[in-house]
């Protein structure tokens, strides 16, 4: 389960970094070592499920665990990482 409080920390964190690289998911991974996070693009997002949180540079979708493969939910209870999805300028 992820929080809404807890996903606003994650974005105000990840708005931190100059940009969303390797360095940055190795520290988003480090405070939050329960999660999971991925980076991608906005674009390469399906339309059929909105983002949890949008921000200026970047998306939060997540990502649900229970069964077999991982999939995309807007369930928070399912949630066990987040797509911090960046949004071209």
């Amino acid at each position: 389960m992820i929080t809404q409080e807890t996903l606003e920390k994650i974005a105000t964190t990840a708005s931190s970094f100059d940009a969303l690289d390797e360095a940055a998911v190795a520290s988003l991974r480090a405070s939050w070592q329960d999660l999971r996070f991925t980076v991608c693009n906005d674009d390469d997002m399906p339309a059929r499920l909105p983002p949890v949180l949008r921000r200026e540079k970047f998306n939060l979708y997540l990502v649900n665990g229970s069964e077999h493969c991982l999939s995309l939910t807007d369930d928070p209870t399912q949630a066990i990482g987040v797509v911090l999805a960046e949004v071209d300028a």
